[in-house]
C-alpha cells in the first residue's frame, strides 16, 4: 500500500488531482433557439435542416448545423456580430459535440451587450 506524504496543501493538491464529470454530448439545441423572439429576429430551417437566426438589423447571426457545417471540421454552430465603420465584428464557433447549455451560455452573454439604438 502506498502512503501519501501528510502536510500543509498537500490534501489540497490531491483534491486537485481527483478526476471529474464533464458535460458531454450535444444535449438540447431549444436551450439555445428559445433566446429568440419572432420580434427582434429571423429564423430560418434550409434543405439541410441547418438553423439560421439573424437579428432583424443584420448585425447578429447563429447558425446550428446538427451534422457539420459543410466545409468545416465539425463545426455545429457559428455566431457571428458585424463590426462597423470604428469597430471590427467577431466570430466564434463550436463543435457538433459541444453541450447546448455551453453555446446557450455564450449567446445569452452576446445578446446582453446588446442594445436598442
Amino acid at each position: 500500500m502506498t502512503t501519501l506524504p501528510a502536510g500543509p496543501g498537500f490534501s489540497t493538491t490531491v483534491e486537485a488531482l481527483r478526476l471529474r464529470e464533464w458535460q458531454l454530448g450535444p444535449g438540447r439545441p431549444t436551450l439555445v433557439l428559445d433566446q429568440f423572439s419572432a420580434e427582434d429576429f429571423h429564423l430560418i430551417v434550409d434543405d439541410r435542416a441547418d438553423v439560421h437566426v439573424s437579428s432583424k438589423d443584420g448585425r447578429f447571426y447563429l447558425g446550428w448545423f446538427p451534422d457539420g457545417r459543410l466545409g468545416t471540421d465539425g463545426e455545429g454552430w457559428t455566431i457571428a456580430v458585424t463590426g462597423t465603420a470604428e469597430a471590427r465584428g467577431y466570430h466564434l464557433s463550436f463543435d457538433t459535440e459541444t453541450p447546448a447549455d455551453i453555446v446557450a451560455a455564450a449567446v445569452a452573454r452576446v445578446l446582453n451587450t446588446s442594445s436598442r439604438l
